[in-house]
């Protein structure tokens, strides 16, 4: 297990000149909820570093823009000068955490955990300042654990208190099983805050229960409770469903980078916008800037988009990739031609066995509602395979792939299932 600590920083309400005020217009840009805020406040202005915990079950090799959410929120609690553990949970994966699972997880091996957990290190650091970055396996203090140690654990929660979780609650009733190891999980992810003795924890608006068991367990341990930060689950290309590798609409962080550039730039306006806000780090006063100057009409969306993926592409290849990759886009993205990289999405036929062109517009993000896909089919601004198409009633097959293109430079890849 290797550790790298990094000595105390500037305290927070200080560092860089930043006073309170403006470290909270930070930190709370995007989160969901703060629980409880003022606590927050007291803890930050108390001009001690702060320990910041979020916690990575290695259940998967690579990571893509989603999971970036949280570890973006860490490098900037680390930028004002804060303690942030980047904690692994090599043993907490061996139960495999059961939020919004409609079954029970298959536990990976112990040598799979540890392979993804070495990938993450590598992905992370690409944003995490390494040398002020403390890395955790909570298997450091989940292995001194005794017997008896689990049992006084498992006496602090009841089944009828962790029933009231939405996840378990739907599977009881429809009477899926819960195997007793899923009950363990909030357990020990609560623990995990003890043992490190957080100041702060985050983690996604998925985790509420689990997040909060770390508050109970603090105060049964005599300290004082962690504060909650949650953010929200990030959009996946469509604009609808959160990224995610199994329905096709991600960014991974290994990505080529013509293929971000190319992701990047067919998301819709407002994803832009939302995109920016949880992993842009543009500060708040740049980023109001430069959304007042598209509404303004001098700089393009596209143009905003254009930086966004630079700074992206920036951050996980370099400088030159992302500007070798928009060079590239500019060269192929010109009405009629298809380019190479863009996002690729399923979609699944209604009962007549296809889907409505305009459907299919809106649905992949093209197109904010129906009324525009409508819009932009009858102004000539949608090509199929590069083909101008104008016809409201036209459908895409059940078992088809085309290549749709809305404007100049939005493309994305269809396949249309019946599924």
């Amino acid at each position: 297990m290797a550790l790298s600590i990094s000595e105390p920083r500037v305290p927070m309400a200080t560092v860089d000149g930043r006073n309170l005020q403006d470290a909270i217009d930070l930190i709370s840009r995007g989160a969901d909820e703060i629980l409880p805020l003022d606590e927050l406040k007291e803890k930050l202005d108390s001009g001690r570093p702060l320990k910041i915990k979020a916690g990575f079950d290695p259940t998967a090799p690579d990571l893509h823009l989603g999971h970036t959410v949280l570890i973006n929120k860490l490098r900037q609690f680390q930028d004002l000068g804060h303690e942030v553990i980047f904690l692994i949970g090599d043993f907490t994966g061996l139960i495999g955490d059961p939020t919004g699972k409609n079954q029970t997880r298959q536990p990976l091996t112990e040598e799979q955990l540890m392979q993804n957990a070495e990938t993450y290190a590598a992905q992370v650091f690409k944003i995490l300042d390494k040398e002020k970055t403390r890395v955790e396996y909570n298997s450091r203090w989940m292995n001194d654990l005794k017997p008896q140690d689990f049992v006084r654990l498992a006496a602090k929660l009841t089944v009828a208190r962790m029933l009231e979780r939405d996840d378990f609650n739907k599977r009881f009733k429809s009477e899926q099983p819960i195997s007793i190891h899923e009950f363990l999980y909030p357990l020990m992810q609560g623990y995990d805050s003890v043992a490190l003795e957080a100041d702060v924890e985050l983690g996604g608006t998925d985790q509420r229960f689990n997040l909060l068991m770390g508050r109970e367990l603090q105060r049964d341990a005599k300290q004082k409770p962690q504060t909650i930060l949650m953010m929200p689950i990030l959009e996946g290309l469509d604009g609808g469903k959160k990224m995610s590798k199994s329905l096709g609409n991600y960014v991974g962080l290994n990505d080529e980078p013509g293929d971000m550039y190319g992701k990047l730039m067919g998301i819709s306006d407002d994803l832009m916008w939302r995109y920016y806000d949880l992993l842009s780090f543009k500060g708040n006063d740049e980023l109001a800037a430069l959304r007042a100057s598209v509404e303004s009409g001098s700089v393009s969306p596209n143009a905003a988009k254009a930086d966004l993926a630079k700074e992206l592409i920036t951050r996980f290849h370099d400088a030159d990739a992302a500007e070798r990759a928009s060079k590239s886009a500019g060269n192929k993205f010109k009405a009629g031609d298809i380019p190479d990289e863009m996002p690729e999405m399923s979609l699944s036929a209604d009962a007549d066995g296809g889907v409505p062109l305009a459907v299919l517009l809106r649905e992949t993000g093209l197109a904010k509602s129906s009324s525009e896909a409508r819009s932009f089919i009858t102004q000539g601004a949608v090509r199929i395979n590069g083909e101008l198409e104008t016809d409201l009633q036209y459908r895409v097959n059940s078992g088809e792939t085309h290549v749709f293109q809305c404007g100049k430079k939005r493309f994305v890849r269809v396949t249309v299932t019946n599924q």
